[in-house]
């Protein structure tokens, strides 16, 4: 998984698995699924992140077991 954002358009992108997309979809305003062309979920955008996101430039990621 990759996350990425981009403060000149204040996009937050995370990248599921990596491939190209076939598909787009803005499942709720500012919120852009990506599909594959089996229809696998492989990305996540999040439009205006700064709005929608605590702290979208700094990240946690954490492993639950």
């Amino acid at each position: 998984m990759k996350a990425t954002y981009d403060p000149k358009t204040d996009t937050l992108s995370l990248e599921l698995k990596p491939g190209p997309v076939a598909e787009s979809d803005e499942d709720k305003p500012g919120v852009i699924l990506d599909y594959d062309a089996e229809g696998n979920l492989v990305g996540i955008e999040v439009l205006d992140a700064s709005k929608r996101v605590s702290e979208a430039r700094t990240m946690h990621f954490q492993v639950a077991e």
